[in-house]
């Protein structure tokens, strides 16, 4: 007599059988599938826009460089703001490492449209003096005419920053505005400088104008240092005693472009606070999967019924609609994953943005959405392995 063997599901036989019971139900998966279909997206574009938008801050320091540092004028203790000796520039000069060194000095002045509106109404722009190399030292450009130099610096001419000209509605040069208590005329419009933002609400002019016609005293209030990369830290701790030997504690040295990677790592903080939301809806996707399951084992109870009749075992029983639960997990998961990268292509696009996914992303939010489809149909599947073949049958 021949011993009996309990039949075998292959792999493949178990997908098949997994697909008929979801292509059975067509909308209900959709609505499923959907529910984690929205968590995916929401954690991949989370991910994707934030990894998009610290490439370009990355993008963005390589280009404008880390080794550049700002000097400034601290407190003086008893007798208010300190000031730079006149000195400074060129003492920094003498610094070795040091490969440029440019200077601002504030005037006491302001800039306007029309010499009929109110001094006081500075629209908070400030007009300074500036020496000739400071675009290159600041890494800067010019977007619209050309760049103050020997011969523009010693007449009434100003180059503005990039929010000064857009407030006073100017985007061509040759345009005059009132400074001070005379006209100059623009010649040129700078680009963005994200290392040096007070530069972008300024108006600057020549030390030699700013001298002889408007009172300059030739104390700089700002001074920008670049020197080689390796030696940055090593010139930030003898720039205070360099500046100003007598008061050192009266000069403040600062690194701009701390400020960029400040902002990318707040990026990478927010982003946590949004991929916990992705998560959320996600687990809210696996509930309804979940309740989805367990309405299909109790109108399939016939069928399971029918199956257990037929020799299914109570693990093949198991197995189909776990593997029911994970097919309609993977669809919501591919879906959302399409979605996500879709969405951080266009906002990054938009933003002018280089479009990155992380390869992580890409493995572990499907990784994801297939876990939560076998959490959200062990329940189900065990419950449906559990119904006895006569009841099952008898149920109408």
């Amino acid at each position: 007599m021949t011993a009996l063997t309990p039949s075998r599901l292959t792999p493949r036989d178990m997908a098949h059988v997994g697909a008929s019971g979801l292509r059975a139900r067509p909308t209900r998966v959709v609505l499923s599938a959907l529910g984690i279909a929205i968590g995916i997206a929401t954690m991949v574009s989370v991910i994707g826009i934030s990894a998009s938008g610290q490439e370009r801050l990355i993008r963005q320091l390589d280009r404008l460089g880390t080794n550049l540092l700002r000097v400034q004028p601290g407190s003086s203790f008893g007798s208010g703001q300190a000031q730079l000796p006149t000195s400074s520039p060129a003492m920094l000069r003498r610094i070795g490492p040091v490969t440029a060194v440019s200077a601002t000095g504030n005037l006491n002045a302001s800039i306007r449209r029309t010499d009929h509106i109110p001094r006081q109404n500075t629209g908070g722009f400030a007009v300074q003096a500036t020496s000739l190399d400071l675009l290159h030292t600041l890494g800067g450009r010019v977007v619209t005419g050309s760049w103050l130099n020997q011969a523009t610096a010693r007449y009434p001419a100003v180059v503005l920053g990039s929010v000064t000209a857009r407030d006073l509605g100017i985007d061509h040069t040759g345009v005059q505005v009132w400074i001070g208590n005379r006209w100059f005329t623009v010649i040129g419009i700078l680009d963005t400088l994200p290392l040096a933002p007070e530069i972008d609400r300024a108006a600057l002019i020549g030390m030699t104008v700013a001298q002889g016609q408007m009172g300059f005293d030739g104390h700089p209030t700002t001074l920008y240092e670049r020197s080689s990369q390796e030696s940055v830290q090593a010139v930030r701790d003898v720039l205070a005693r360099t500046v100003n030997p007598e008061n050192p504690g009266q000069v403040e040295v600062s690194r701009p472009s701390d400020a960029l990677a400040a902002r990318a790592a707040a990026t990478g903080t927010f982003t946590g606070l949004l991929l916990g939301l992705g998560a959320v809806a996600l687990l809210v996707g696996g509930i309804g999967v979940a309740n989805t399951m367990v309405i299909s084992v109790l109108e399939r109870r016939r069928e399971i019924g029918l199956r257990r009749s037929l020799g299914a075992t109570r693990g093949q029983i198991r197995t189909q609609f776990l593997t029911e639960s994970l097919m309609l997990s993977a669809l919501g998961g591919a879906a959302g994953l399409a979605i996500g990268a879709l969405v951080t292509a266009g906002y990054a696009l938009a933003q002018g943005w280089p479009t990155v996914v992380p390869a992580w992303a890409l493995l572990a939010t499907p990784a994801a959405a297939l876990v939560i489809g076998a959490a959200a149909g062990l329940y189900p599947a065990v419950r449906a392995s559990k119904v006895a073949p006569t009841v099952a049958l008898t149920t109408t």
